[in-house]
Order: structure tokens, then sequence, then C-alpha cells
């Protein structure tokens, strides 16, 4: 009898130890937020031992593939996935997404700012929580652009950038006026030139979906970025991304970056940035139509439909993404590194505003950002530095394949910008539009 009492207990604690022992997928972003997120997630399993983490971190076009065939197909490869706001909302009308209604009492959603907020609910519920929000922004060398006897406005023109960037530029010692994406992918070269479009008063449809990239407006946004990046970019720019240029400011390579502000702590990071004390912020460029060239996008953490951990996946949101992980971060990396962006909270601290330069100017890029009327004509569409459905993915990656083509000089800015169009033209007759 004792031996049956014996075997039934250790019975009892190999099930208990089965179901202690719970493992969730994360997929991530190789940025520098998400890394920090992955070094200090030791944090979370001391406070919850039952919840193991596995990490995949992928490049930014790669992982979007992957978490959209796995989200698509109810694979179940991931527990928790980073997503933007472009996916967030066609994906929670399409039931791919689980709400994020188990975040805890103490999680304070009220506090996300709501430009970044309204843009992860969908029927005023939540189906991502954001991890880092961000807009785009001028960053540049304070000292280069001193030696080139200019001084940068705190709102530039196009004009006055390309004037700089050109004053800026020795290439025979390996510096660069500007560096612009020129990566092929609709989160990559499209999320620039978008937002940059529509500062040129162009945009990607009229009211009635017909696709614009025949217009005037188009061949002016397309010609100035191929003409500026020809003068005073970087040999191989047509590879360049968000990390790869941020590599080459760091490095001094680099005069003026325009990119996501979320760049701003990378920047003046003394341990990664040669020029860190030689960076000043402005607000993205315009052309005095009304429209300035940034964007707006918040790196989310979501959890798929297909997930069969979601409460133990929401614990682990609801800690990357809540107030006590700011301070978690501030404590061990510093205010000036916090994931910006996304709460008001951060906004109204006075350490985190006395420490990061760039903090203003983020937050008014964000809160400036019209993602319902983005451009200088009417349009059909949300979204800024993207056009919110779900053909997009697939026409913008289209579409920045013949931009890149056009900065390589393998085609023409005009057969770029014809290729496009038709290529537009027959996605959207295929997808039935208007609808």
């Amino acid at each position: 009898m004792m031996n049956r009492l014996i075997m039934l207990a250790c019975g009892v604690m190999t099930m208990s130890a089965a179901v202690a022992n719970e493992t969730i997928t994360i997929a991530t972003v190789n940025n520098g937020d998400m890394i920090t997120m992955k070094e200090l997630s030791s944090d979370f399993t001391d406070k919850n031992p039952s919840i193991e983490l596995k990490w995949v971190t992928l490049e930014e076009n790669i992982l979007r593939q992957r978490v959209t065939t796995d989200v698509a197909t109810r694979g179940g490869q991931y527990d928790v996935m980073t997503i933007g706001t472009y996916e967030v909302p066609i994906w929670g009308k399409q039931g791919w997404l689980t709400e994020l209604d188990k975040l805890g009492a103490s999680y304070d959603a009220e506090d996300l700012l709501p430009a970044i907020k309204s843009g992860l609910t969908v029927d005023n519920k939540l189906f991502a929580a954001p991890f880092y929000g961000e807009s785009s922004m001028v960053m540049y060398r304070t000292d280069l652009i001193e030696k080139a006897g200019l001084k940068m406005p705190k709102s530039p023109t196009w004009d006055f950038i390309r004037k700089a960037a050109k004053a800026m530029t020795d290439k025979e010692a390996g510096v660069y006026g500007i560096c612009l994406r020129g990566k092929a992918g609709w989160g990559e070269n499209i999320a620039l030139i978008t937002a940059m479009s529509n500062s040129f008063g162009a945009r990607w449809y009229d009211e009635n979906w017909k696709p614009q990239f025949d217009s005037q407006e188009w061949h002016d946004t397309l010609q100035y970025y191929v003409d500026i990046m020809e003068e005073s970019g970087p040999p191989g720019s047509s590879a360049n991304g968000f990390n790869e240029n941020l590599a080459l400011f760091q490095t001094g390579k680099c005069g003026i970056w325009i990119d996501a502000t979320v760049a701003g702590a990378f920047v003046t990071n003394k341990e990664d940035s040669l020029v860190a004390d030689k960076v000043g912020f402005a607000l993205a460029p315009h052309n005095n139509l009304g429209k300035r060239g940034n964007w707006l996008w918040a790196w989310t953490l979501a959890v798929p439909a297909s997930s069969k951990k979601s409460d133990a996946a929401m614990k682990f949101i609801s800690w990357a993404t809540s107030k006590e992980y700011t301070t978690l971060v501030a404590d061990k990396k510093g205010w000036v590194n916090v994931p910006p962006g996304t709460r008001a909270s951060l906004y109204n601290n006075p350490e985190y505003m006395a420490a990061a330069p760039f903090a203003q100017i983020t937050l008014d890029s964000i809160q400036s950002a019209d993602p319902k009327n983005p451009t200088v004509k009417p349009v059909p569409y949300v979204g800024v530095q993207f056009v919110a459905i779900p053909e997009f993915q697939g026409i913008g990656t289209a579409v920045g394949q013949q931009f890149s083509a056009a900065l390589t000089g393998t085609m023409t800015v005009k057969e770029a910008l014809e290729t496009s169009q038709r290529l537009v033209e027959r996605a959207m007759r295929k997808a039935r539009y208007p609808k």
C-alpha cells in the first residue's frame, strides 16, 4: 500500500512538473530594443518560473514573411509575434489574433498614447500591445553642418536637406552627406519613400482606388530620392535598411540620416556611436504643402489565435510593455535607452525628458502624424507610410523592387514608375477594387 502511495505521489509530481514547464516561442525583430528585451527577460522568468522562453530573432523582412505565413495558415509556430501597426487591425478583423484581455489590473492601458493605441484596436478591443512607438525625423552631424556653414532648421525643407547633404559630403574621406533606406520592401524603402511622397503631394491611389504612379508628384518624389542618393549617398545603398544605415551613422560615415525616431537612443549612445556627442535632431522634411515626411509606426507584441498558450503569452506581453519594464530598462541601461513612443507617463517623466534630447521631437512627430488624412489630396485609405489593405504587403514590396532598381540605375525613374503603375493596376483589378 505504501509503495502504491509513493508511486501515485511520484506520478502527481511528474505531472505537476510537466505542467509547470510551459515554453512560449517569441518571434521578434533584430532591432536594438528587442535585443535588450531578450537580454532582460530573466526578470520575467524569475517572476514566472513556470514559463520558459524560446526566442526566434530575425531580420525585418524575414520576420514579416514568417509570421504572416504562420498566422495566415494557423501554423501555431509562435505564441508571441512582433508585428506592426499595419498588420494589427487587418489581422484582428480576420480573427487571426487573440484579444489582449488578460494583461492584468495594473497594466494601465489608458496610459498608452492615443495615436499609437488607436491603431492597435478593433471594435474597441486591444489586439496588440506596443513595445515601442515611432515616427521619423532628421538626425544630423552638428559638427559637419557647422563646418559647411549651415544651420539645420527645426522644420527643414527637402531643398535644404539636399543642399546640406551635398555640402557635408566628402567621398574621399568616406563621409556621405545622407543615408536613406534603399533595401526593397514594403516596410523598408517603401516606408521611407511613401512618407516622403506625402510631403511632395503624391498618393498611392485617388478617391476611386486608381493607382497614381503616373502623376507628376510621384515623378518628383522618386527623382529627388534618386538624385540626392547619387549626389550624396553611400555606395551600395540599395542594400541598406534601418540597421545598415544606423551602422553607417554611428561610425561617422553619414552626415544626415532620416529614419525612425527610435534611433535617437542608438546614435547618442557613447558605447556604440563614435559621434554620440555630435548629433542634432529636426522634424522630418516638408515641401511647403502642409505635410511633412514623417510616418507613424509601432512595433507591437501580439498573440496569434493559433497559440495554445495564450495566457502565458499575455503574461509575457504584459511584462514587456509595462511601466515596470520601462523602469527596469532605465535601471539597467539608463533612461535614454528605454523603449520610446508608447506611454504618456514616459513623456511626463522629467528624468527621461532630461536624458533624451530627441524625446520632444519624437512625441511631436508621433502626435502630428495623421493616418486618416496622410496626404495633401484626399485618399480612400488609412496609413501614412503604408496603405492599410491586405494586398499592400505584396504590392508594396513589388513597387519597392522597382524603386530599388531606379536607385541602382538598372531602371530609369520613368521606367520604375511606369512598371509600378502597371503592376499595381493589375493587382487592384485582381483584388476587385473598389470594393
